[in-house]
């Protein structure tokens, strides 16, 4: 088969995900990868030529019957990234631009925008990437407005799947993208921004030669879109002035009525004399709060056996500031819980269940104690993830206001003796926008759950879902983590109806039948988000 120049065929019949959770069978030759052709001289060239090639690559798709999803850096523990057909390594597309003022709406000038807030990136660059190019290469240096833990992904993939940082005022990955230039059919790339809020000139769409569509709901639905809107060939965020994080660890606080109302209302006042600082201050604003919980080690009421908290505020940047570095039980200051797990994984290989309580109980108090506070740019707080092993997590999306009835009712199933290899950590967000965002609630508490991948904890996910189910209390799951329980019911029930409807709606209102049909996986039919009804009139 004749391909063309910046497309090469992947070899392969499987592939396994980053975390080595599930497998996914292939068709033969069904797999490309796609790189930017480098005889060009010029970017803008590049680009371009890299477009026609994905609109090659959708028609052979087509011709040939034969699924595909764009493939980032396989971080999600679902399959709601991989397709049956084939699958399209876009890791080499890292291609990025500053944005003159001449490609900037004047809309988006005359509401106090710059252009250097603007940067436009390929989808496979990574968050770990994107912040080296925003903090060490762009003048003046810049940085994203929130982050992950963990950086390896790919911006689109982030994106898509809903990765939700930990910002409790400025919101998740996909809430600081203003524009996205997505290829949707074998003839056909758009360039999609909010009707409400444009951001780019005729000009810029011009330079793309896509097709503009100005609208809020396509927008908004195409953000948390997994890959079955098309291709996400170019992504335009909106960036601010570089800042530095300054994280604290708390160490052993008794789990009370004050840290519950701090928890279910994010009004700190009540907790001020255990922060470092207040929320608000002349040279710092609390950013990020974590509550921290070891299962085997927790009692209510009880310094001794109570929760870690960290926290982080933002500052402005400055270069006399403390590194960070890996300590001496192998430990980042900044791990996340996730990362917590991979290490105690790291240590014994094959990993028993039965082992993890007494394992948890020894590194809970090494990397979540109290150390001097560190600073860092947000790149580095949040750094790339080592694999060791199978793990497994999975993260509930709910109203800040139930994050501790869900706790005890988690801590209820362990009591009644279901064990969860694992620690429980509670992220706050701010709400988003995209419509199938699971971070949708106003104020978001993100609650995961991070252990070693087995049946025992399939099976307490399994209870937790079933149980707030049961008591009626509201919640989403993260579309990249594990979700296995999804379905159209379950959908409709998290987001509402009638958000799901303009969903599908906004799908079939942007992609033709053929090419829904080779952007469609088993996963968006098993949340019965494929369905041909209706269109946006």
């Amino acid at each position: 088969m004749a391909l063309p120049k910046g497309i090469e065929i992947l070899p392969i019949t499987s592939w396994e995900n980053r975390h080595q959770n599930f497998t996914q069978q292939l068709t033969k030759d069904a797999s490309f990868k796609l790189r930017n052709d480098h005889s060009l001289s010029k970017s803008s060239e590049k680009y371009k030529a890299t477009t026609k090639n994905i609109q090659w690559l959708i028609g052979h798709a087509i011709k040939n019957k034969i699924r595909l999803r764009a493939m980032g850096s396989g971080w999600s523990f679902s399959k709601v990234a991989v397709s049956e057909g084939g699958i399209i390594d876009t890791k080499s597309l890292r291609l990025s631009f500053s944005i003159s003022k001449s490609y900037v709406a004047d809309n988006y000038i005359d509401k106090g925008g710059t252009p250097e807030n603007l940067f436009f990136t390929q989808c496979g660059m990574s968050i770990l990437q994107l912040n080296s190019k925003l903090e060490k290469e762009k003048r003046p240096n810049r940085s994203i407005k929130a982050s992950g833990a963990s950086n390896g992904q790919t911006i689109a993939g982030a994106l898509s799947t809903g990765t939700h940082g930990s910002a409790f005022n400025v919101g998740s990955l996909q809430d600081f993208v203003v524009g996205l230039h997505i290829i949707v059919g074998k003839n056909r790339h758009i360039w999609l921004e909010r009707h409400s809020t444009p951001v780019m000139s005729d000009k810029f769409v011009n330079w793309l030669g896509a097709e503009r569509i100005q609208d809020d709901i396509l927008f908004n639905s195409a953000l948390v879109s997994f890959g079955s809107f098309g291709f996400i060939h170019g992504v335009l965020i909106e960036t601010e002035p570089k800042f530095l994080l300054e994280e604290h660890r708390i160490d052993k606080i008794a789990y009370n009525d004050t840290l519950k109302h701090a928890m279910t209302t994010q009004d700190f006042s009540g907790i001020e004399n255990l922060l470092p600082f207040p929320q608000f201050s002349s040279d710092r604003e609390l950013y990020h709060f974590e509550v921290l919980i070891n299962p085997f080690d927790f009692k209510p009421n009880d310094t001794d056996k109570g929760v870690y908290i960290k926290v982080a505020y933002k500052r402005k940047y400055r270069d006399d500031y403390t590194r960070r570095t890996r300590d001496s039980n192998g430990l980042t200051y900044g791990d996340d819980l996730l990362g917590l797990i991979q290490t105690m994984m790291d240590s014994l290989g094959t990993l028993s269940v039965k082992l993890v309580p007494s394992l948890v109980n020894l590194l809970f108090p090494l990397a979540y104690k109290e150390t001097a506070a560190l600073e860092g740019t947000i790149g580095e707080t949040y750094n790339n993830t080592k694999f060791r092993g199978k793990v497994a997590s999975a993260a509930l999306g709910i109203d800040i206001k139930d994050s501790t009835k869900v706790v005890q009712e988690i801590l209820d199933i362990i009591d009644n003796g279901d064990p969860f290899p694992g620690g429980i950590s509670l992220r706050y967000v701010k709400g988003t926008e995209a419509l199938l965002g699971f971070t949708k609630f106003p104020k978001t508490c993100v609650l995961e759950l991070d252990g070693v991948d087995s049946k025992v904890t399939r099976n307490f996910y399994e209870k937790i879902w079933n149980r707030l189910e049961a008591k009626n209390i509201a919640y989403t799951l993260h579309w990249g983590k594990i979700n296995f329980n999804l379905n159209f019911n379950r959908i409709q029930k998290m987001y509402g109806a009638a958000t799901v409807q303009h969903w599908i709606d906004s799908r079939n209102h942007l992609l033709n039948e053929d090419t829904r049909e080779v952007f469609t996986n088993k996963f968006v039919e098993q949340c019965g988000l494929h369905k041909k009804v209706g269109e946006i009139v």
